[in-house]
Order: structure tokens, then C-alpha cells, then sequence
């Protein structure tokens, strides 16, 4: 007796970890995509509240930093969801055109018309498509304007009058005269030789700038020392460019808040004072009220971000590279996807970057068909819908309430990054059509855009040359 019953408790617990096992396994391999909303999102209201730039603010600690961001659709109005998403679509493929012609470092370099400027610093990105912006102060006593903020530029920048031409932005340009703490570069200081190309103006022998864009966009003037204030949070004397004439596609942001490795950027000027590191949380719109945000200092690194080292690029040292090692689809690694596709070479060519401004993941073309076959395969039970502008694996996901999607799961050395079903089946129309948001391209340069980024806290360590990434990070 004493046997069956050990015998019948035996099969029991053998049932239990059956069913753990199952259950587990399928959690490797799927996961729920909840479809509380089928629509695209409303465009977001800007909503900075006074507090943020008032005396009523607790003293701010003077090594950490940590302000909103909100996405660019907020500055565009009068226009429905559709539009928006149709005009992020074309914004992203600019910005990603721009950077494969960067990343090639085969730019013409054009001259400008400025007196003395020899040639221009060629940055290679769309202004335009920058994604995310943050208010900021300018000058002393503060003047509070949007400004872009993009990891895949350095030279910071904003519209300065007198303008000889300026785009139309949604606050009032920059005077800097009324500026105390306005001062200018001359040429023959350090920070000024640092510009790829400086220019000299033969009038007051101060510095000039010029960066120039991609899509032909640029903006040229007096590269300058300005006090910026995040919130109430000063940093002196940051190294920016005063714009007095900028011109093309650019959006009602002020100007730029250059993010990446090179000398000239934010990170790299405030170093010192933020022990290097800096960190952004980018929501997803269709499913939280929560703000994006950026921190910078050490209160940036988040204790659950697992890391991966940063590769140097001795070609180009704006961009963060990064070693993606594979790619995984319901719980298994995807034939036909292996390192060597993602490698950077000795001459600067190929590699993946992680950037802020591109929104879909771009991969090479023959890793991307590789994870778009498999992932057909893992979702044939869903129905099929048209493609949709540059995806082309689009399913039909009308009345429905969630869908069980094959996980994904980006391998970096050090670090596995498995990605939210909301982060690669998004709504792209107001039908129920969804589609899966990764593209191919014909170039050796890879790209981690913000969409896969969502909801983590995407961490740049650059004391300890690593990038990491916490999910769940917008708390």
C-alpha cells in the first residue's frame, strides 16, 4: 500500500514539473501580444509643467540629471495619427539613407559661402528625423526652447539671432547678447581645432561651424560657450554651435543635443561632472501614460541592465557599436544568422549601432530575410494582411483581443535582450493591421532603432565602454 501511494505521489510530482516544463518552454518559445488598442496613437500633448523650471523645485543634486523627453509627433500639428505615422516612415528612411552615406565616410564635402569658413563638418543625419526632444535653458537667465536629442550626432547646436535665415521653430530664437554667460570660441583655442573643418571669421576672429546634413539640410554661425540649465540643474561653459543660418527639413525643435561618442558631444564635454554614463527610457506610446526620460550620472546605470561592450570604430567615433552575435525566434537561434554578418571589419565597414533616432531596426539585407522567414514560421497561425510601406510581413489582427507571437530575442555578447511582442508587431494602420518592424538593407551597416528599444533603460556607460540594457526601465 505504502508503495502505490509513494508510486501515485511519484507520477504526481512527475505531472507538476511536466506541466512547469511545458509551461516554461512556451514561454521561451511565445508570448501574449495584448491588443488593447488597434489603433495608431493620438498625437501626444506637450506637457511640462511649471514646476520644471520654477523655484518650487527640491535643489537639484549637481551630478545627476534626469529631465522628460517626448517624441517629435507633439510638435507637428493639425495632423491625424496616420499622417504622423506615414511622415515618422519617412523621416526614418532619411535618417537611415543619411546614416549608411555617414557610415561610408564617402561624403562630398561642400563649402559654405560663410566668410572664411574652409569646409563644412559633415555629420551625415537628417535633423528632421530626429525622434525625441527635452526643453531645456539656454544662456543666463535661461531661455527654455525644445531641443532634439540624438545619439548619432555630436556637435550641439541651436538658432541664434541675428538670423540671415532661420526654419521656424516653436519658441522664440535665442538672442544670445541678452545671454551673461554667452561667450565666444576664438579661433585659435583647442575646442575650436577640435571641429572636423572650423572655419575663422575674419570680422571678430572668433570660430565658425557648419554641419550639414544628409538630406541637404545645415547650419552654420558662431561656435560659442553657452551655460545650459536642465531644470534647474546648470552646466557651464558647454561647447555649441549659434546658428544664424539653418536651413531644410528641419522641425519646430530649437535645435540639437548632440549624444554621441565623439569630442564635441554633451556626454563627452560634461563627462567629468556625470561620471560618463547616461541613460534614456523611451515609452511606448500605444500602451503608457508614462513620460520618456533621460538621466544623466550615475543614478543613470540601472541595477538590472545587463551590458555589452561598446566596439570602437577607429573610422568613426560617433556611433555606439555594438557585437550582435545572433538572433533568436521561439526560443530558437535563426539559421543563417551568425556574427559575421554584424561584424565591424578593419576598414570601418559593416557593424550594428544602436541609435535614438532611427525607429525601425534596420538589418542586412541576408540576416533580415533569415528573421522575417522564421518568424513567418513561428507565426502561421495568424492571418496574413498586404504589405505596408517597408514591411513586408503584415498580418490582420481585426476583433481581436491578444495573439500568441514567437518570441525574439537579440543575442549581444554579454548580453540577451528578448524584445516585447509590442516591440516588433506594431499597428500601422487604424484597420487592425499589424506588421512586423524590422526591414533589410542592402548596406553592411546594421541598425537597433528606438521601436525595439521601448521600455528599456538603455544604458551608456562610457567609463566602462558598455551599453546595457534594463527592461522594464520607465519606472
Amino acid at each position: 500500500m505504502k508503495e502505490k501511494v509513494k508510486l501515485q505521489f511519484l507520477s504526481s510530482l512527475l505531472t507538476l514539473f511536466i506541466c512547469v516544463y511545458a509551461a516554461y518552454t512556451e514561454t521561451l518559445n511565445s508570448q501574449t501580444l495584448i491588443l488593447r488598442n488597434h489603433n495608431l496613437p493620438n498625437p501626444p500633448t506637450l506637457s511640462w509643467p511649471e514646476s520644471t523650471t520654477s523655484g518650487s523645485d527640491p535643489e537639484p543634486d549637481p551630478s545627476t540629471i534626469s529631465v522628460h523627453l517626448h517624441h517629435i509627433d507633439a510638435l507637428s500639428l493639425n495632423k491625424t495619427p496616420s499622417q504622423l505615422f506615414h511622415l515618422r516612415l519617412q523621416r526614418d528612411g532619411a535618417r537611415v539613407k543619411a546614416l549608411f552615406s555617414f557610415a561610408s565616410l564617402n561624403q562630398t564635402r561642400t563649402t559654405s559661402s560663410g566668410s572664411g569658413f574652409s569646409s563644412s563638418v559633415i555629420s551625415g543625419l537628417s535633423q528632421g528625423s530626429g525622434e525625441y526632444f527635452t526643453r531645456l535653458g539656454v544662456g543666463t537667465p535661461p531661455k527654455y526652447v525644445y531641443m532634439v536629442l540624438d545619439t548619432g550626432s555630436d556637435v550641439v547646436w541651436l538658432q541664434c539671432k541675428p538670423c540671415a535665415k532661420c526654419y521656424s521653430q516653436t519658441d522664440e530664437i535665442f538672442d544670445p547678447s541678452k545671454s551673461s554667460s554667452f561667450a565666444g570660441i576664438s579661433c585659435s583655442s583647442p575646442l575650436c581645432r577640435r571641429l572636423d573643418s572650423p572655419g575663422c571669421s575674419r570680422k571678430s576672429s572668433n570660430c565658425q561651424y557648419q554641419v550639414s546634413y544628409g538630406d541637404g539640410s545645415f547650419t552654420f554661425g558662431d561656435f560659442s560657450m553657452e551655460t545650459l540649465t536642465f531644470r534647474r540643474a546648470q552646466v557651464p561653459r558647454v561647447a555649441l554651435g549659434c546658428g544664424h543660418d539653418n536651413e531644410g527639413l528641419f522641425v519646430g525643435a530649437a535645435g540639437l543635443l548632440g549624444l554621441g561618442r565623439g569630442g564635441l558631444s554633451f556626454p563627452t564635454q560634461a563627462g567629468t561632472r556625470f561620471s560618463n554614463k547616461f541613460s534614456y527610457c523611451l515609452t511606448d506610446r500605444t500602451a503608457s501614460t508614462k513620460p520618456s526620460s533621460i538621466v544623466f550620472g550615475d543614478s543613470a546605470v540601472s541595477r538590472t541592465a545587463r551590458f555589452t561592450p561598446i566596439i570602437n570604430n577607429p573610422k568613426l567615433d560617433t556611433f555606439y557599436y555594438l557585437e550582435l552575435l545572433g538572433i533568436s525566434v521561439g526560443g530558437a537561434p535563426v539559421r543563417g544568422i551568425s556574427a559575421s554578418l554584424f561584424r565591424l571589419d578593419s576598414t570601418g565597414n559593416g557593424g550594428v549601432i544602436i541609435d535614438s533616432g532611427t525607429s525601425v531596426t534596420r538589418l542586412t539585407r541576408p540576416a533580415y530575410v533569415a528573421l522575417r522567414d522564421a518568424f513567418r514560421v513561428g507565426a502561421s497561425h495568424l492571418k496574413r494582411a498586404p504589405e505596408f510601406s517597408l514591411f513586408d510581413t503584415c498580418y490582420d489582427l481585426s476583433g481581436l483581443p491578444e495573439v500568441k507571437v514567437p518570441t525574439v530575442v537579440l543575442h549581444f555578447r554579454g548580453a540577451d535582450v528578448s524584445l516585447p511582442a509590442a516591440n516588433y508587431l506594431i499597428p500601422v494602420d487604424n484597420s487592425g493591421r499589424f506588421c512586423f518592424a524590422f526591414a533589410g538593407t542592402m548596406s553592411g551597416l546594421s541598425i537597433i532603432g528606438n521601436i525595439q528599444q521601448q521600455g528599456f533603460r538603455v544604458v551608456f556607460d562610457l567609463a566602462g565602454s558598455r551599453v546595457g540594457f534594463a527592461p522594464r526601465g520607465c519606472a
